[in-house]
């Protein structure tokens, strides 16, 4: 039998050890034979070789660390040498393209701002002397004036105004663009305060001919559009603490007891002791453009009759003929030397032997009929429009043209087009002056329809007592016969109209809106006249049949209830072919709108 001891050596020999071994002790500088870049790794590498599909068992056998030094890890093996390199070369890129595209947009926008600039500067020229800043506000002023600029449909005319007069600010400044400009002595420039800005212009008139003509013409327009902007806020107070334009109505103050209230969502009203005037009156404006020397008759006529046209709007009548009887003396001063006995200065008729009639004379005595005519004085104002309809009649025909219009060919039109993009065309041309006799062209016979409208407004509104005409008749059958007479004129004013304009060439656009502003008037004065004519017959009628009833229609001489009826009739029928026509021409004055705007000035997209 063997000895105890031997099975008990025995066992302790073939006793392995409990615990697992102790890996902090195995030096960690073994290599890796999978993977060359984990030699870069900043992190402690585990000691045994990470296979593919050893990796997730060799990692579940590891200790598991505490959470923070576990992230640690993580991230201390995702920065590595190669990721740095490609982190900071993504990020250089993106830095790149970002900066490229700024720069692309920023050239992008630069070149739609110009491109936009081009455009605005052919639909509204400016004199090529001017300053940009001078010539940016005055197309901006242009822009804003336009009936369409709103969505509301509603003229900020105080942006307006204060843009003309931000121009005209720096036309009348030395520094900028009024060099050489002479100033009357005791005329300085006198300053004044619009919103943020110091505004500083003449009161009177400046000698403007040490300036060309080009600056003239634009120093004009913008007077005008000065002018016009103060008539739409003669009525309005500026608070000067908020910058605000309010209409005087609204205004809190001893001068205006019972304000009314602000629309809904504006601001408060202003109190009378911070309001000053909206606007420098129009006078001031026009009377810049009457006393300035060196602006062309036409210029000056023109600012004449508006005014007139404001001072009638305003009330006073007589001011208002004043100044259109010194319209007439602008026209008549400039007629060629010899020329007189051409109008009666009294009266403003143009004589019958008139040799030479100038437009501007035709443009003062029409004005001055109309204003007759809006005043009631019909026995002044229709002797005026027959004598300018036979002046007009009586004007030389236009030339007749040497060789026919030779149509370009396909290839000059897109040359012409090219160059018309890629070169700015020169500042326009002068327009007449006016003081030169006109042709009979079918703008002129367009405006001969005009005046034709009028005679015929002014006899079927009036009678033989007003016109004081020697008629030996009844006061009812005088009127009738006025009536018929004026409706007889308004016809052939609606003919002539709307013939000339078929026919008129496309290029005329001044011409076209003439003879279309004239056939629409035509046509709804003619409607306006029948539908008359039809309500007084048929009144006519029921009370011959209420005479006839009581037994008194036989001792009276009128027409009979037969030929009344049939003078109903009539009337009802001339209705109907009114109703007809005005569809006619409805669709004829929609192609014309639509038409005009492809026919802008400016040629092709604005840009010719």
């Amino acid at each position: 039998m063997l000895p105890p001891r031997f099975s008990i050596a025995r066992i302790i020999l073939n006793r392995r050890p409990l615990r697992p071994p102790n890996l902090k002790c195995i030096p960690p500088g073994l290599r890796l034979f999978t993977q060359n870049s984990q030699l870069l790794l900043v992190s402690r590498t585990p000691p045994r070789p990470e296979l593919p599909y050893l990796y997730a068992s060799s990692v579940s056998r590891l200790p598991r660390a505490a959470p923070s030094t576990q992230y640690q890890g993580r991230l201390a093996r995702y920065l590595t040498t190669e990721r740095k390199q490609r982190i900071i070369s993504e990020t250089k890129l993106t830095v790149k393209y970002i900066v490229y595209f700024h720069v692309i947009a920023g050239f992008v926008l630069a070149l739609v701002w110009l491109v936009s600039v081009e455009i605005k500067e052919r639909r509204y020229p400016t004199p090529p002397e001017w300053s940009f800043k001078t010539r940016n506000i005055y197309r901006t002023a242009r822009i804003m004036s336009e009936p369409n600029f709103n969505p509301s449909g509603v003229t900020e005319w105080p942006q307006v105004g204060n843009n003309y007069w931000v121009a005209l600010s720096r036309l009348e400044d030395p520094s900028i663009d009024g060099k050489d400009l002479q100033i009357p002595p005791g005329d300085d420039h006198r300053v004044f305060v619009v919103g943020i800005n110091a505004l500083g212009f003449t009161r009177n008139g400046l000698d403007l001919l040490s300036k060309s003509e080009e600056w003239r013409r634009g120093y004009y327009s913008v007077l005008m559009g000065a002018a016009r902007a103060a008539e739409h806020l003669d009525e309005d107070v500026r608070d000067r603490k908020r910058n605000i334009t309010f209409p005087k109505e609204h205004m809190i103050g001893p001068s205006n007891p019972r304000p009314k209230p602000v629309p809904h969502g504006a601001a408060s009203p202003p109190l009378e002791e911070n309001c000053v005037p909206a606007s420098e009156s129009p006078h001031m404006y026009y009377n810049k453009i009457l006393t300035s020397t060196g602006f062309s008759t036409g210029q000056r006529l023109d600012a004449a009759l508006a005014y007139a046209d404001w001072l009638e709007f305003k009330g006073l009548r007589e001011t208002a003929e004043e100044m259109y009887d010194w319209g007439l003396d602008i026209a008549m001063g400039a007629l060629p030397v010899g020329v007189n006995n051409v109008v009666d200065t009294q009266t403003g008729i143009i004589s019958n032997n008139a040799v030479y009639v100038s437009n501007n004379l035709l443009k003062a005595t029409t004005a001055l009929a109309i204003h007759h005519a809006r005043n009631a004085n019909l026995t002044a104002a229709l002797p005026i429009f027959l004598s300018v309809l036979r002046a007009k009649k009586h004007l030389s025909l236009p030339p007749i043209p040497d060789a026919p219009k030779v149509e370009p060919t396909k290839m000059e039109w897109i040359t012409s087009t090219a160059k018309s993009v890629l070169v700015t065309p020169p500042y326009p041309p002068a327009p007449p002056s006016g003081d030169e006799a006109p042709i009979r062209s079918p703008k002129e016979i367009c405006e001969e329809a005009a005046v034709m409208a009028h005679i015929g407004e002014i006899l079927f509104a009036s009678s033989n007592d007003d016109l004081k005409l020697p008629l030996k008749a009844s006061k009812s059958r005088s009127t009738s016969r006025n009536q018929e007479s004026g409706l007889s004129w308004t016809r052939d004013a609606v003919d002539v109209s709307e013939s000339t304009l078929t026919s008129m060439d496309g290029a005329d656009l001044s011409g076209r809106q003439t003879c279309a502003e004239c056939l629409r008037t035509g046509i709804d004065n003619w409607s306006a006249m029948v539908r008359k004519m039809l309500r007084d017959q048929q009144k006519s009628v029921s009370t011959k049949e209420q005479k006839v009833g009581n037994g008194r229609g036989w001792f009276w001489g009128g027409k009979s209830t037969r030929e009344t009826e049939g003078d109903e009739a009539r009337w009802e029928h001339e209705l109907q072919l009114v109703d007809e026509r005005m569809d006619k021409v409805q669709s004829l004055l929609e192609h014309e709108e639509e038409s005009r705007k492809y026919r802008k000035p400016g040629g092709w997209l604005g840009l010719g």
